[in-house]
């Protein structure tokens, strides 16, 4: 049903609209940084469930749980890998509490939910000293907790070297029936564009779609003005759905919080630029919140004709 949902609307044409930012609503919410963001499904579940709830509000169709870095490697930094089920199960029970508050609340339509997927914050060997074996158990070990939590999606986002994204790919079709959208994260080098690790759009959209990759695209980096030239580079490249999410523009340091400073009413028509390339799921990252989705969702309710 998930797959037929989500895919027949987006092959059928339709424009789909997901979040903003979690990291940084959370910090707006009064929540300090350098704590366990997924431990907050457990701690602090009525703010988690507002973020969902005003996301979905503003008009977002899918929303992404607060997973971004459920897996066994970072939560040992907070020794908390014990805990892994449990803060992906919370994460998405909080997340159907939101979608039942946001339908009370007049908003209509077919809601989703993605389970969100991060690095593993190691590096491979032979340049780190993580096994790929390892690495791909842990993957594994998240996107089955999610898939069993009852996501609608697996959202692998924010790669950089694409031997972990395909890792995290094939974990996601290996241990879930569930469509999977993969991003990385890109930056521009002259007149092209590749990850941190210099894997360049090209090489990300072959390999992720001999993966298996249902939707492909880019979130973070420096901002819209630079997602277009991503999202006009990919795509050509493509005829699978692309999935944006950009930042608010780059982060300046303000009394030591970073402070994004593209407001809803200055990504507007850069957000209708990605639209125009054909992009058919957007969204927005660090620094985007509820307002930057609201006009988003202008925008795609006039393209998709509602």
């Amino acid at each position: 049903m998930t797959y037929s949902t989500i895919l027949q609307r987006l092959h059928g044409g339709e424009i789909l609209v997901c979040d903003g930012a979690m990291g940084t609503e959370l910090q707006k919410r009064g929540i300090s940084s350098g704590g366990c963001s997924e431990e907050y499904n457990v701690t602090h579940p009525g703010v988690i469930r507002d973020i969902y709830a005003d996301y979905f509000l503003a008009g977002s169709d899918m929303i992404e749980t607060n997973t971004f870095g459920c897996n066994r490697f970072r939560l040992h930094s907070h020794n908390l890998e014990h805990r892994l089920q449990d803060l992906c199960t919370h994460a998405v029970a909080l997340a159907r509490e939101a979608m039942e508050i946001a339908r009370s609340n007049g908003r209509n339509g077919v809601l989703y939910i993605s389970g969100s997927v991060g690095p593993t914050g190691t590096m491979l060997e032979p340049v780190g000293d993580a096994l790929e074996a390892d690495v791909y158990e842990a993957f594994a070990e998240q996107i089955a907790a999610l898939a069993a939590a009852g996501v609608d999606v697996i959202q692998v986002e924010t790669m950089m070297a694409i031997e972990e994204a395909l890792l995290a790919v094939r974990a996601a079709k290996e241990h879930s029936a569930l469509p999977v959208i993969a991003t990385m994260t890109f930056e521009q080098h002259g007149s092209s564009f590749s990850t941190m690790w210099g894997v360049s759009v090209e090489d990300a959209v072959r390999a992720l779609t001999d993966a298996g990759a249902d939707v492909l695209g880019a979130n973070c980096g420096n901002g819209f003005d630079e997602m277009i030239g991503i999202i006009g580079a990919m795509r050509p490249l493509t005829d699978k759905p692309i999935l944006a999410k950009a930042n608010a523009g780059m982060p300046v340091m303000t009394d030591g919080v970073a402070v994004y400073h593209e407001t809803p009413d200055i990504i507007r028509p850069k957000a209708e630029r990605l639209l125009d390339l054909g992009v058919n799921i957007i969204g927005g990252c660090c620094g985007t919140g509820p307002d930057h989705i609201r006009t988003i969702r202008e925008l795609v309710t006039t393209r998709n004709g509602k």
